[in-house]
Order: structure tokens, then C-alpha cells, then sequence
């Protein structure tokens, strides 16, 4: 019996493994951090025998209650997640599995590996009415990539979506893959007057160092880029400082920031109503466009969500908070679970990659339904 973590995104510490039904694991914390809750493995035994596998000391992770009622995912083949029976004990995940081959691997939530999105940039840039450019490095050397789709006119809006500011959360780049598609897709009478109207800028992963690295929240120096908006810097959060540059020079009308939530099975947004700025017109812009998303797909909500903030008391180093604010704009936190859509439960593969692709081309659904007003 073998497990082993070596590979890209991979997380985990082997404390005990003596027989398959008494396996013990913990996480490795995010680098200079102590962030942990991600988790990217393979297990080599042997197939059709039932393993337990308990990963321990997850009271003092990132987000206890995120073990609640969630179930890891797992695959033989690395292209079809399902889930696996699980129960938490307050500070232990134990997962109960019979794997069916000799090798299983166990995450999270389904990567979204750097090699994809490398594939992803490549696909992309082969669109007529996509470019891809470089926006700097970060901190280990990797590239900071902008996909431009649509071509800049007077009059046309600027629409900014990034994914990934925290790269455990890679449901975020599956939107983002799901949202391209459609974008991209000459022959989507939405899409095409989207173009029309508006020019995508689009960052697929805010912090690949992160990504590789298989860290939960934060970048290679343990830094949380969506707290590094107030003020970006090179020493620290390289890829905030790019994107903030970029985003001076084509203006922003609209900004969605992608993101997991580990507690909340449900997918929602998190708007701007305590940034200074905030006005009337933001506030019809925001109702416009969730009930929009509310009319497109069952998957979104506007029920459960995180707690709204009190005017003029948001929090600024946040992304969205900081680009609403400066560019007196839409600006929203797009969340989705890492568990299910308890409105839309799936037993069998809980919330997917599959869903939040689906997800990502509603999402231009309800973009289409502000972008006039924005």
C-alpha cells in the first residue's frame, strides 16, 4: 500500500498507514501559512478491498464546519469525480471506500490542473475574437495570463471576471472553462451580442504558484491575494498587482470574482452594499442581474448567502469590494459549494465540474440582462 501526493496540486501528510482499514492522514498547511483544508491524493492498493482512511486534525483547519456533511471525491481515471461515503467526528474525516481499482485518487474537489490551464489558454487564443497576453509573473516564475475576448471600441463595456484567487477553490476555473465556451461559441446568438456590446477580460487563475503548490487559500509566499486589493504589491501579491494594473488601463463596468465556499451548500453572490460608493443605480444593477440568474438556472439563489455589510463598512483589501468601489461598478462575489446544491442535490457527484461549466454559461445570461444599464 502506497500513498503519495508528488504531483501537481497534490496535499497530504501520511501519518499511519499499517492496513487498509486503519489509515491515518493529516493536511499540510498552505506555505508560511496556516491555512489548510485542501486535500489531492493517490492511493495504490488493492482494488475491491473496503479502506478507511481518517484525515485528522481538521478542528483547526480553515473551515471546521465545511466538514459537515461533506464527501470527498474520488476517481480512477482523473476525468470523472464521484463521491465517496464519508462522516466527520468533529476533527476527523473519515473516508469509507472500496475502491475498484488498484489506484484511486482522492481530492477535495476535483482539480482543475495547471496543465489544463494551459490547454485552456491555448483553445482559447485560437478564437477569432479571443487574444491571450501577459500580465507579469509571479512569485515561483509562472505566468499571469489574460484572456481579451472581443474586440475594443468606443462605446463598447469593459467586463472583467477572475477565478481563483484562492486555488483550492477550482470549481472557480470550471466556471470559467464553462463561461469560454459559450463566449467563444460563434454560433450562440448570446454570445455573438455580448461581443457586440461588451469586451471580456478574463484572468481563468488568479494565483497558479498556489494552484501547483496545492495550497487552500493563499499564494507561494502564504499571502491571501483577495485580502491584497487596498494595495497590491510585487514583494508580496504579485498577481493582485498585475490585474489591478491592467485594470487602470481598460476601465472596469463589471467585475464577477469566482470563488468556493467550504460551509454553504448552496451557489449565491455577495454584493457591494457596504462599499462607500455604493449608490441606487449599483443596487438596481445587482437585483437586475441576480434575478436574471434566478430566472435562467435552478442552481442559484438568493436566500442563504454571507451576511450583508453595513453601509460604508466593507471590507476594501477585498477583491470585489475594492473594484466596486474604485470603479463605482457591478461588482460581485460569484460562491459555490464544495459539497452540493442542497436546492438540487445530486448523491452521485454532489456539486461538478460538469455543473459549475453549466453554471458559468447562465452566468452570461444574467450579464446580457445589465449590460445596457451598466
Amino acid at each position: 500500500m502506497r500513498i503519495s501526493c508528488n504531483f501537481d496540486s497534490g496535499n497530504i501528510q501520511v501519518v499511519r498507514a499499517d492496513s487498509p482499514d486503519d489509515i491515518h492522514l493529516r493536511i499540510n498547511k498552505d506555505h508560511q501559512s496556516d491555512f489548510y483544508q485542501w486535500f489531492h491524493f493517490r492511493l495504490e492498493s488493492q482494488a475491491m478491498v473496503n479502506h478507511k482512511l481518517h484525515i485528522g486534525d481538521l478542528a483547526k483547519s480553515a473551515y471546521p464546519s465545511g466538514w459537515q456533511g461533506y464527501q470527498a471525491v474520488a476517481s480512477y481515471d482523473r476525468q470523472e469525480w464521484f463521491r465517496v461515503d464519508c462522516e466527520f467526528d468533529g476533527d476527523t474525516l473519515t473516508i469509507d471506500h472500496t475502491p475498484e481499482y488498484a489506484t484511486t485518487y482522492y481530492a477535495y474537489f476535483a482539480p482543475y490542473s495547471y496543465e489544463r490551464h494551459l490547454d485552456l489558454l491555448a483553445w482559447a487564443q485560437t478564437s477569432f475574437d479571443c487574444e491571450l497576453s501577459h500580465l507579469g509573473e509571479t512569485l515561483d516564475g509562472r505566468d499571469m495570463s489574460l484572456l481579451t475576448v472581443g474586440h475594443p471600441e468606443p462605446g463598447k463595456k469593459a467586463v472583467w471576471v477572475v477565478a481563483r484567487q484562492h486555488p483550492g477553490e477550482s470549481m472557480a476555473e470550471w466556471l470559467v472553462e464553462g463561461l469560454l465556451e459559450r463566449l467563444l461559441d460563434e454560433d450562440d446568438g448570446l454570445a455573438r451580442q455580448l461581443l457586440d456590446q461588451a469586451v471580456f477580460y478574463i484572468v481563468p487563475n488568479m494565483n497558479p504558484d498556489g494552484s501547483v503548490r496545492g495550497h487552500l487559500r493563499t499564494n507561494a509566499k502564504g499571502v491571501n491575494l483577495n485580502r491584497e486589493w487596498a494595495h497590491p504589491s510585487l514583494e508580496n501579491s504579485p498577481e493582485v498587482f498585475h490585474v489591478r494594473n491592467k485594470m487602470q488601463q481598460t476601465g472596469v463596468d463589471m467585475f464577477l470574482d469566482v470563488h468556493g465556499d467550504e460551509a454553504l451548500p448552496y451557489n449565491f453572490v455577495a454584493g457591494g452594499e457596504g462599499i462607500p460608493n455604493y449608490s441606487d443605480k449599483i443596487a438596481q444593477l445587482e437585483s437586475t442581474f441576480k434575478q436574471a440568474l434566478l430566472t435562467a438556472t435552478p442552481e442559484f439563489q438568493d436566500t442563504y448567502g454571507y451576511p450583508k455589510d453595513n453601509p460604508g463598512e466593507a471590507n476594501l483589501t477585498v477583491g470585489s469590494n475594492a473594484v466596486g468601489n474604485d470603479f463605482e461598478c457591478l461588482s460581485y462575489t460569484l460562491e459555490m459549494p464544495f459539497k452540493d446544491n442542497a436546492e438540487l442535490p445530486c448523491a452521485a457527484y454532489g456539486w461538478s465540474p460538469e455543473r459549475s461549466k453549466q453554471l458559468g454559461k447562465d452566468v452570461l445570461v444574467a450579464m446580457r440582462a445589465v449590460l445596457n444599464q451598466l
